[in-house]
């Protein structure tokens, strides 16, 4: 079902990007309300409130996602100090894309699931059920690590905001 997971994004073209906001998350999963916050706040300043149940849960799960599987272990005792995670998100006139940047090179794996009441294992599940289109790419250049990325359609902007 989520297959391919390899994939980019749709052809969006950068210069058309009307909004876009990111912010660093810090190695500890309280980042998760952090990244919810801040979606909350930067979705609300683009008047887009009414998305917010969908696009945060999707947030919460990609956050989640790359905090518990994308940063590295010391000893395998927790987290290292300071590995980048960092929320992005972009908003083109009708289409929305909220992007997780880690250091890992492993691709994301869904796990198939019947048990639907299980605490974990489903948060790729719900990535798919919940945006429109979602995947992954490896970072090029100076950056390390991957970038797990999901879409919505949104309706057209109503009036201009101020980019973040």
């Amino acid at each position: 079902m989520l297959e391919p997971l390899r994939q980019g994004l749709p052809p969006l073209d950068p210069a058309t990007v009307s909004d876009a906001a990111s912010c660093a998350l810090p190695p500890r999963y309280e980042a998760v309300r952090e990244a919810r916050q801040f979606t909350r706040g930067t979705l609300d300043q683009w008047h887009m409130g009414e998305r917010f149940d969908d696009i945060c849960l999707v947030v919460s799960e990609l956050v989640t996602n790359a905090l518990r599987h994308g940063l590295p272990s010391v000893n395998g005792h927790g987290p290292a100090q300071n590995p980048p995670v960092r929320l992005h998100l972009m908003r083109w006139t009708e289409r929305l894309v909220c992007a997780v940047r880690d250091p890992s090179h492993d691709s994301p794996v869904a796990r198939d699931s019947d048990d639907f009441s299980a605490e974990s294992g489903r948060g790729l599940f719900l990535v798919d059920s919940f945006a429109d289109s979602w995947g992954w790419h490896p970072l090029a250049g100076t950056l390390s690590g991957k970038v797990v990325w999901a879409l919505f359609r949104v309706p057209p902007a109503s009036g201009g905001s101020p980019n973040r």
